[in-house]
Formats: structure tokens, sequence, C-alpha cells
């Protein structure tokens, strides 16, 4: 793997931890809701609308990790029959169709947060503003742009290409009882 690569999985693995945190606060924030309405009859103000905008952002953040990774669903009958050469043009042309179709969203994306910061769009209960978390929604399809451009150069250039099914590295753990 050459240095390029190497940065873009770094990269990557950040992107899928700042995902990772989003869910773990949503979790957080559901759970404890859950438990206040039902035990105290005393939910988390605003609870639904920080889980409902908070998940938007986990999956826009785990968006731009699949974007490098390219570890999403993908149908490719055609491609498999294809020669190598083919199968690479074909994913090109894929990566460049999402690569324009994420720069759409991003822009659309941004347009919807400056609306709400405008507007003084707020959450239901404690009127906090909407833009900051709409913003890292935002941020995540942004990123996206980056992940996905990556790829494309990638597989473009010919330095890698799209894997068959997600692989698991398994050089790290011990061997089973009666595995050497």
């Amino acid at each position: 793997m050459d240095r390029l690569q190497t940065i873009l999985e770094a990269i990557s693995l950040t992107i899928e931890k700042v995902a990772g945190v989003l869910m773990g606060v949503i979790t957080v924030v559901v759970v404890v809701s859950a438990i206040g309405r039902y035990l105290f009859s005393f939910p988390i103000p605003d609870a639904f609308d920080m889980s409902r905008l908070l998940i938007g952002a986990a999956i826009m953040w785990g968006f731009a990790s699949v974007g490098y990774r390219g570890s999403h669903i993908k149908v490719d009958i055609i491609s498999e029959i294809m020669p190598r050469k083919a199968q690479r043009w074909i994913d090109t042309f894929a990566w460049a169709v999402l690569l324009l179709f994420t720069c759409l969203l991003t822009w659309k994306m941004l347009g919807r947060v400056l609306s709400a910061a405008k507007s003084g769009e707020a959450t239901m209960d404690l009127r906090f503003p909407a833009w900051p978390i709409m913003g890292l929604i935002w941020a995540g399809v942004a990123v996206s742009i980056l992940t996905i451009l990556a790829r494309l150069i990638l597989v473009a250039t010919g330095r890698t290409s799209l894997d068959h099914f997600e692989s698991i590295d398994v050089a790290d753990e011990p061997p089973h009882a009666g595995q050497s």
C-alpha cells in the first residue's frame, strides 16, 4: 500500500470514529429519554429532535466512510463478466456519477443549513437552534466529496479496485484451539 492509501485509510478511520461517536450519543439520548419517560414520566426535552438530527449526521458521516471504502451494496452483474480493463472503466464511470450526485446533495444541504440559520429554526422544547447539527450533517456530505474523489482517483488510475466483499483482517486474531 502506498503512502497516499495509508493517509486515506487514516482519514477514513477518523471519519468512522466521528460516525461511531454520533451513534453512541444517539443511543444514550434515546435510552435515557425512554427510561425517563417510562420510569419517571419525564423524558429528556428535545430528545426526539436531537436524535433525528443526530441520526442524519451519523448517516452522512457513515456515507463519507463508504465513499472511500466502497463497502456498500453494489449491483455488478454486467461488470463481473467484463474484462478487467472494462471493469475499471465501468467502476470509474459509476464513481464519477456518485461524485456528481454527492456534489449536488452537498449544495442542496448547504442551502438547507443556511435557510435554517436565517429563519431561526429551532428544536421544539428548548428552542435550540437546529442549524449547527444540520451543519454537522452537511459536513458529513462535504467530506463525502473528498472520500469519493479519492476512491475515484484510485480506481481510475488502477491503484485499487472495488472488492467483491468487505474484507476482514484476521491476522491480529489469535488462533482458535486446535488451529496452528
